[in-house]
């Protein structure tokens, strides 16, 4: 796939997941997450070509001018969406799929400090909220979600969703694309609260018995 093919899936990917972006112009100047892309894109074509230092200082600039910073040794695929994106890190060794969407604040990060895998991979379709945190070598499965703010530290099976601190694992179809919309977080499952909700549920039986 040539360049110029790419360029345009980025630019119309912000149209199809931003209803913000009115116009070409606008997605051209002042959508920091399609610099932040294109420069890795650079970035990662020096690496590619053994050229390190000049990608590490790509990458660098990115950072400066966008908030977002891809180590160039990062794999990411087609159609990928940084929405707002201050703040994200995706780590060296990250490999992202198509039509993966990030939010701002998202650590794709990792915790060993040994010359292998470690750092999040993410499938395609995947959903990262605002503010979540990625660690370690684990996999995101195709579709699934990861609520804002959350941590997690295991693998998400495909299509399932995880929330909270640590990350609590939901697989059930009726969490599955609740509003019909994919960016609808406000509808993403609180573990927390159903644990309370069960909790509050057996407290009113055991008293309504002793009643």
């Amino acid at each position: 796939m040539n360049i110029f093919t790419l360029i345009k899936e980025d630019i119309n990917t912000i149209f199809h997941e931003d209803p913000a972006a009115r116009n070409i112009f606008e997605v051209l100047f002042c959508y920091p997450g399609l610099h932040a892309i294109w420069f890795y894109r650079i970035a990662h074509f020096f690496l590619v070509i053994r050229l390190k230092l000049i990608a590490r200082f790509i990458s660098h600039i990115a950072r400066f001018f966008t908030g977002i910073e891809i180590h160039p040794g990062a794999k990411i695929g087609r159609r990928f969406f940084i929405d707002h994106g201050m703040g994200v890190v995706i780590g060296e060794t990250a490999e992202i799929g198509d039509d993966v969407l990030l939010y701002q604040g998202v650590v794709l990060g990792g915790v060993s400090l040994k010359h292998t895998k470690r750092h999040p991979t993410l499938k395609d379709r995947a959903v990262i909220g605002a503010g979540a945190i990625l660690l370690g070598p684990i996999t995101i499965g195709e579709n699934a979600k990861i609520g804002a703010g959350s941590v997690i530290i295991k693998d998400v099976p495909d299509g399932a969703t995880a929330v909270g601190v640590p990350g609590m694992i939901i697989v059930d179809k009726e969490h599955k694309n609740v509003s019909g919309v994919d960016l609808d977080h406000n509808k993403l499952p609180d573990p927390v609260i159903e644990v309370l909700h069960r909790l509050e549920k057996r407290i009113e039986g055991l008293e309504s018995r002793n009643n």
